[in-house]
């Protein structure tokens, strides 16, 4: 059985991967990751090799993808199989970094809670916006990071590399997923991962934005069976 290591993305918490722990939980032991060690990209990933099995299949979204990515250039030999959901190979652009500072000003001035709240309702699918029941796992996620963790996971976005050149070296069984509605990380940004990797297989999820794992955590599962299985 193989060691599966799930990487969270920015201000998520192990909640993220509930459902998918569960699932994957007959297919080999499962690891959520810790992304409150390190200042950039870099160090979250070799924080995570630090404490990771010798081998593993590995599975980031969001900027758990972006960490992902690292990972496969730090130590690609450790790496059995890959899946990225929700992500972007691409670095941030000048707009996406000028909202990041902004929030990250209003969250320092103690307007953490209202910033997170906001954010949340931009990642979803239109139709699920207001979800309770989502919007509340956003939030005890987020408390559960922290305002120094937020500042620096952003921080760490921020500075992150272009990881498009390095798609090419990547070589294990590698499946893309994304939301068919996700506002942050659309589906033409997975497209262009699954098209950088050699046999990359691009799932897209229905009725569903940003968060596909806490979205439709059924169709996420669905296809992570089939990933860890094939």
């Amino acid at each position: 059985m193989t060691p599966i290591v799930l990487v969270p993305g920015l201000l998520c918490s192990a909640e993220i991967f509930a459902a998918q722990a569960t699932a994957l939980w007959p297919y080999g032991p499962v690891t959520i990751a810790s992304t409150l060690e390190g200042s950039t990209m870099a160090e979250m990933a070799a924080a995570i090799l630090a404490a990771a099995p010798p081998r593993f299949a590995l599975a980031g979204i969001s900027m758990g993808g972006y960490i992902c990515l690292e990972i496969m250039r730090q130590a690609p030999e450790r790496v059995v199989k890959l899946a990225l959901l929700d992500t972007s190979a691409r670095p941030d652009t000048p707009e996406q970094t000028a909202v990041r500072r902004e929030r990250l000003a209003r969250a320092k001035a103690g307007e953490f809670e209202a910033v997170v709240v906001e954010a949340t309702g931009a990642t979803l699918h239109p139709d699920r916006q207001d979800d309770p029941e989502l919007r509340a796992v956003n939030l005890r996620m987020a408390l559960a990071v922290g305002l120094q963790g937020m500042v620096r996971q952003q921080e760490a976005i921020i500075a992150r590399i272009d990881s498009r050149p390095s798609l090419g070296a990547i070589t294990v069984p590698t499946l893309v997923l994304v939301g068919d509605s996700d506002p942050l990380t659309p589906p033409e940004r997975a497209r262009e991962i699954a098209e950088g990797i050699a046999g990359a297989e691009l799932v897209v999820v229905p009725y569903c934005g940003h968060a596909s794992t806490i979205e439709q955590p059924e169709a996420v599962n669905a296809a992570l069976i089939r990933w860890i299985t094939a």
